[in-house]
C-alpha cells in the first residue's frame, strides 16, 4: 500500500480537501480535474503538475509555498476555510441558483442593517 506522507504535496492536497470539508468529487470539479485523477494524487499514484498547483491555489486561496513545500500558512490572508468552502459550493451552482443566493444574501444584509439601526435608536 502506498501511504501519503506529510511532507509530500500529494498529502497536502488531501489535507487541504479535508480542511475545506469537500468530497473528492466536489474538489476535483472546482479545479476541473477528474475525481479519479485526484484520487490518484491523494494516494501518491499520480503526480501534481504546475497547472494543478495554480488551479488549487487560485480556487481556494491557498499559499503556493505551503502547497509546494509545507512552509508557511495553508491559506493566504488568513482566509476562513468556511469562506473558501462556501465559495466553492457556490461555483458548483447553475447561474439560476447563483442568482437566488445573491438575492438571499442581499435580503439578509437589509435585515441586518435594519436590526443594527434599531439597536442604535433603542440604545
Amino acid at each position: 500500500m502506498n501511504e501519503s506522507k506529510p511532507e509530500t504535496i500529494n498529502y497536502r492536497i488531501k489535507l487541504l480537501r479535508g480542511v475545506l470539508g469537500m468530497t473528492q468529487a466536489n474538489f476535483s470539479r472546482v479545479i476541473s480535474l477528474s475525481s479519479g485523477y485526484l484520487a490518484g494524487v491523494e494516494t501518491e499514484k499520480r503526480t501534481v503538475n504546475n497547472r494543478i498547483i495554480k488551479l488549487i491555489c487560485s480556487s481556494f486561496s491557498v499559499n503556493e509555498d505551503w502547497l509546494k513545500t509545507g512552509q508557511g500558512e495553508m491559506f493566504l490572508k488568513e482566509e476562513d476555510p468556511k469562506f473558501s468552502r462556501l465559495l466553492n459550493l457556490y461555483k458548483e451552482l447553475s447561474p439560476h441558483y447563483r442568482d437566488f443566493i445573491f438575492r438571499q444574501i442581499e435580503l439578509l444584509l437589509e435585515i441586518q442593517d435594519e436590526v443594527e439601526a434599531g439597536k442604535k435608536t433603542a440604545g
